[in-house]
């Protein structure tokens, strides 16, 4: 840094007009100085700066007397301008000559050797910037920024040497060479004065890790001495909420090891003795409030192991349960007395109003993409209003709900009068384009792919556009959806949806299908918890059966599905060489050819009543109810949905469907939440002689219901292989899902702790979804039919039924679902076993699914 300096001098000097005599010693300069009138005053040695602009900073002028005072001042204003590497001023005769050398600009600022850290991490960081002057102390201080930076990021061996290259025109080149050096880790954590706990129990409650292989992905292993204080507040946190309330940490030093790669950290703390909760009271001064009310809103039991965060839980709850009280301000203030004696600590909780204060100002910070008014417009207070907690916390979580911010922060701050203040709402935008796709496996090998598109704040305007494509074995999906939250600019949402469907479930249920439609829909709030939600959707569904030529007698009959190709002796087996299906021409006397659906086959399929080209006119509503405390993960509460659709306001599909979903969660510890989700939906046909299409029914499997594949579960077709002779069943076969009318199900969810580190982001949960489908229409389920009595039609003479089951019984799976939280975006995988089943069910153990954004 010395020879930088050095060579800096010299550049400027160099580049600049040489300043000769600028070496005057004082006393003769004051003698040849000081003393008349100045008659003139010029510049030289300026190449970029315009002499009237050097001028400007001198504090005289011509006319004015040579004032040492006066000079001195402006000699030292010249300095501080940073213009300047030196500037001198001399009298010559009458005229104050002012000689000056100019700093260069930067034309450009280069790094080299930084890895880790990219050019626009550490540019952010400096000073200096193209058209920028060039000073030695700037360009010290922007050396001393980006070592921090360094260090902050776990390399403190890194080293910055600053170079120049000098340009024309008096420019230079700005390089900062940097040596990154190794990262300097933590080699071991240790703690003295922890008896209770072991340093390993310790170590997982704070921040700082121990440089260990496993942790490639993480920064946490890094030393950084900003995270030391955090760390001590983490342990005492701990402590406390175990019922150490004296617990301190007396010190934290970080030494460096021998070697200078890694740090030592030793923690050396005073845990204290452990107490429990003993009287617990709340006294109020407030006519409103009953004490006698308040003490059954504290969750702290007397006797129960002392918590810290209890104490400010208490204090939430006794806020919120004034502020329904009507009393927006109030001051809970605890008074803890310890008793040494009996190892318990008394806690009275204090009420009393508190001051008025009102919101002078809402400010908005943070929001690089989302327009002001789509973050206002969910905030329950507003400038002028009374500061109530209670609207601000609901404020928060609506601005939360929207999904466009990875973090919102509320902070209050005084504003100059006492009973004003300003809240300030930081949100941290994130990205909020979905670019997703989802893949399965199953049972039976079916492929699943899904890919979609979408942008949930167009525009930073809070409108939300999907763009959905889904191509699998079993269908084709191309679905467009735009919303509008405000519309005409009221609480109203709108929305119009397009979409094209194309479904071959053949393999599984026995039919293909084409949907093409379009819908509306709005929806509005009836308070702040609750939403109702109107729709109509217009659709043409078209539902086709595999075509199918077979023969059959003058009674309708069944005869045969394939007859024997003219000069091929009968083998034992089928074979296409041998047999092909009937073609018109093949009838015998009394008999006709006619595809497996025709209406003159009495015998025909169940599903055959599907088979036609409908137009749906759909109207339809549901209701919303959210008592969650969180609206991204919620810990505690419920919600509540409840919908319903009319098919029949024109159109030729007539019925009624009902769905329900319940959800309940609660905390139990730490990072572990029960939930519990109930559903159930029922549709009913208001035309029995049409019944419910198969593609208007209920299906249920796959990520609806984990262990069961799609349509994995329900009312099946079943086909049996009879020995004619002797009446034993030689094989059974699952056939065609036939999807139900009703069904049922819970789903009960815990997260557990995994014991992998939370850096790596993977979380898991135990599951366990239980439920059924079923109770279809007699004419749906058809009779028992027997399609040959022996003859050589394909099964080498035996005979075949085919029925359907549909037994309403209960299914159940259970398994464990893992999270990853993955550079390349979340990923879920689910393992299921299966608890209870049908033996024409479908199932499957293993699904996964990710997503990426944009």
């Amino acid at each position: 840094m010395r020879k930088f300096l050095a060579a800096t001098i010299l550049a400027t000097s160099a580049i600049g007009l040489a300043a000769n005599g600028f070496g005057l010693a004082a006393s003769a300069q004051e003698d040849a100085l000081y003393g008349g009138t100045i008659r003139s005053i010029v510049v030289e040695g300026n190449q970029r700066i315009e002499a009237r602009t050097v001028q400007s900073y001198l504090l005289v002028e011509p006319g004015d007397p040579f004032d040492p005072d006066r000079i001195d001042l402006s000699l030292k204003t010249l300095f501080a301008t940073n213009l300047f590497a030196d500037v001198s001023i001399d009298r010559r005769g009458s005229d104050l000559v002012i000689q000056v050398v100019e700093n260069p600009i930067i034309n450009r600022v280069i790094f080299e050797g930084n890895r880790a850290l990219k050019d626009d991490k550490l540019r952010e960081e400096i000073q200096a910037a193209p058209r920028g002057i060039f000073t030695a102390a700037r360009v010290q201080s922007d050396v001393q920024r980006i070592m921090e930076l360094y260090r902050r990021s776990g390399r403190f061996a890194a080293k910055v040497e600053p170079q120049y290259k000098p340009l024309e025109q008096n420019r230079v080149d700005l390089i900062f060479e940097v040596t990154e050096g190794p990262v300097t880790g933590v080699r071991s954590i240790n703690f003295i004065g922890n008896d209770v706990y072991s340093d390993s129990r310790l170590r997982s409650e704070i921040v700082t890790k121990q440089s260990r292989i496993w942790r490639f992905f993480s920064s946490n292993d890094n030393y950084d001495s900003s995270r030391l204080e955090y760390d001590r507040e983490k342990l005492r946190e701990f402590y406390q909420n175990n019922g150490y309330y004296d617990f301190r940490v007396t010190s934290a030093v970080a030494e460096l090891t021998p070697d200078q790669k890694d740090f030592y950290i030793t923690y050396t703390v005073d845990e204290g003795r452990q107490y429990d909760f003993g009287v617990i009271k709340v006294e109020t001064a407030l006519e409103k409030l009953d004490a006698n009310v308040l003490q059954a809103v504290v969750p702290i039991q007397e006797g129960e192991l002392f918590r810290g965060s209890q104490i400010e839980t208490t204090i939430d709850a006794l806020t919120y349960a004034a502020g329904v009280a009507g009393y927006a301000f109030v001051d809970v203030r605890p008074q803890i007395t310890i008793n040494d004696q009996t190892g318990r600590i008394d806690i009275t909780f204090a009420l009393d109003e508190g001051p008025r204060v009102y919101i002078e100002r809402v400010n908005i910070v943070g929001n690089t993409q989302t327009l002001d008014r789509v973050i206002r417009r969910e905030l329950r207070l507003s400038e002028g209003d009374a500061f109530n907690r209670i609207l601000l916390d609901r404020s928060r979580n609506r601005v939360r709900a929207l999904g466009f911010f990875k973090d919102v922060e509320v902070v209050e701050s005084p504003s100059e009068q006492p009973d004003r203040t300003i809240v300030d709402i930081k949100v941290t935008e994130q990205s909020t384009g979905e670019l997703s796709f989802a893949a399965g496996f199953s049972s039976v090998d079916a492929y699943l792919f899904d890919l979609s598109a979408s942008q949930r704040n167009l525009r930073g305007r809070g409108q939300s556009v999907v763009a959905r494509t889904s191509l699998s074995s079993r269908q084709q999906v191309v679905d467009l959806r735009f919303t509008e939250p405000r519309f005409l600019d009221r609480n109203l949402s709108a929305g119009v949806d397009i979409f094209a469907t194309k479904q071959d479930f053949e393999e599984y249920t026995g039919f293909t299908s084409d949907t093409l439609g379009g819908g509306i829909r709005m929806a509005f709030p009836l308070t702040d918890r609750m939403q109702v939600g109107v729709r109509y959707r217009l659709q043409s569904d078209d539902v086709k059966i595999s075509d199918q030529n077979i023969i059959i007698d003058s009674n309708g009959m069944f005869v045969t599905r394939i007859v024997q190709i003219a000069g091929q002796d009968t083998p034992n087996d089928v074979t296409d060489d041998v047999y092909r299906a009937p073609q018109p021409g093949d009838e015998g006397p009394g008999q006709s050819v006619v595809d497996i659906c025709d209406p003159a086959y009495l015998l025909r399929n169940t599903i055959c009543r599907s088979e036609r080209a409908d137009i749906s006119s759909i109207v339809g509503y549901d209701f919303f109810w959210d008592q969650t405390n969180d609206p991204i993960t919620p810990t505690r509460g419920f919600n509540f949905r409840f919908s319903q659709d009319l098919a029949g306001i024109g159109g030729d599909v007539k019925y009624i469907r009902t769905e329900s979903n319940a959800s309940f969660y609660r905390g139990i510890w730490r990072d572990m939440v029960a939930s519990a989700n109930f559903s159930g939906g029922i549709i009913v046909p208001l035309d029995d002689d049409q019944g419910v299409r198969i593609n208007n029914r209920f299906f249920r499997g796959g990520s609806t219901f984990r262990g069961f594949d799609v349509a994995g579960l329900g009312p099946r077709e079943i086909q049996k292989i009879v020995d004619p002779a002797t009446g034993e069943v030689i094989a059974t076969q699952r056939l065609n899902s036939l999807g139900g009318n009703a069904y049922y199900q819970g789903t009960f969810e815990l997260t557990v702790p995994n014991f992998i580190p939370e850096e790596y982001g993977i979380k898991s949960a135990l599951f366990v979804d239980v439920g059924s489908l079923g109770l279809l229409e007699d004419g749906d389920k058809g009779s028992t039919i027997i399609l040959n009595d022996g003859a050589p039609l394909g099964y080498g003479g035996y005979g075949v039924a085919r029925y359907t089951k549909d037994a309403l019984s209960l299914r159940a799976s259970a398994g464990i679902s893992v999270f990853w939280d993955s550079p390349f975006g979340p990923i879920r995988f689910d393992f299921s076993q299966i608890l209870r089943r049908e033996d024409y069910d479908r199932t499957e153990t293993f699904r996964f699914s990710t997503s990426t954004r944009f």
